[in-house]
């Protein structure tokens, strides 16, 4: 099931969706006159909307029966992962990698929810495919029964989707890692950063997003199953589990670019000591020949034809003198 619906009235252009659980796993979608006329009777009520509609802002405002708090912070542009109790609701936002094509994982997209035992209103700007995972397994008749189970199966969805990232992030270290046991290093620099970047990034939400999934275990709510919170707990875990995998990689990545620049300044010091030894035997041996070579009177040898023989064989013998010093300085 795509994340889109079209809209019938200018009130309803942001409404992606409005489905009407029946506590069996299935339900059916609503129109919006169909949730004009909803009573709690009827059974749970999700409404997804796109907040960047005007519309949106109109109808949670004005029609929504929401605290003014709970409104603005469904309409809030930037969000941190939280859960914050208000009265017998819970207002949570969460976030999930960002799987969008031409974008990347670290992007993470916001979803802001307002939960209490009836209804749970959901805004987003950006597409989630977890959102569409759980409509369709509401369509298949083996979704959510009410808010408790349907909060706890999106945040399921949510972390679930971030396995294939963090996985992906091991296998690229892993792949870095190896190359840099062989002799193409080209590009591995720029490629450990940028996976250090995407790393932390990722972390940086999900760090308060577990923090949100702490305090919604232990708050107080009647509507909250004891089911749901040991479902909830499971997925807490594995959200943890995916952090600490996070940390490794950026871990091994710091370690790799370390190991990195320590082969790339030996490979500068063994090149350096070359040219410094080269330069050493030579330095004698320019200012032997720089000297002979200035055009003045006097310059021994000039007159005999044997003086160019015997002043190579001088400059041999040199050049073996300081080899055989050198290894005495065990400077070779």
């Amino acid at each position: 099931m795509q994340d889109n619906h079209q809209a019938q009235t200018p009130a309803e252009s942001g409404l992606i969706h409005a489905y009407l659980l029946d506590g069996q796993g299935g339900g059916r979608y609503m129109d919006w006159s169909g949730v004009e006329q909803w009573e709690p009777s009827q059974g749970a009520l999700w409404l997804h909307f796109d907040y960047s509609q005007a519309p949106v802002r109109h109808w949670l405002e004005q029609q929504g029966d929401l605290d003014p708090l709970v409104a603005e912070a469904l309409l809030t542009e930037e969000t941190r992962p939280r859960t914050l109790p208000l009265g017998e609701g819970l207002l949570i936002a969460l976030r999930g990698v960002n799987l969008n094509p031409q974008s990347q994982p670290e992007d993470m997209v916001s979803i802001r929810l307002w939960v209490d035992e009836h209804r749970i209103i959901s805004t987003r700007k950006r597409r989630l495919l977890s959102v569409g995972d759980l409509l369709q397994s509401l369509e298949a008749g083996r979704g959510p029964h009410g808010t408790d189970d349907l909060l706890v199966s999106l945040t399921d969805l949510l972390v679930w989707r971030m396995s294939d990232t963090v996985e992906g992030f091991e296998n690229t270290i892993d792949e870095l890692e190896d190359r840099l046991l062989g002799t193409d290093t080209r590009g591995l620099r720029t490629e450990l950063a940028q996976l250090r970047k995407q790393t932390i990034t990722l972390r940086r939400y999900l760090a308060p997003q577990r923090e949100a999934l702490s305090r919604l275990l232990v708050e107080k709510v009647d509507w909250f199953d004891e089911g749901c919170r040991i479902r909830l707990r499971e997925v807490s875990d594995r959200l943890q589990r995916h952090i600490e995998d996070i940390d490794a990689v950026r871990e091994r990545a710091a370690v790799t670019q370390e190991e990195l620049l320590s082969r790339n300044s030996e490979q500068l010091n063994s090149r350096m000591y070359v040219l410094s030894v080269v330069a050493a035997i030579f330095l004698p041996l320019g200012f032997l020949t720089g000297l002979l070579g200035i055009n003045v009177g006097g310059i021994p040898g000039s007159d005999n034809p044997n003086a160019f023989l015997l002043f190579t064989g001088i400059l041999v013998v040199a050049v073996v003198l300081q080899i055989l010093v050198f290894r005495w300085r065990k400077w070779l």
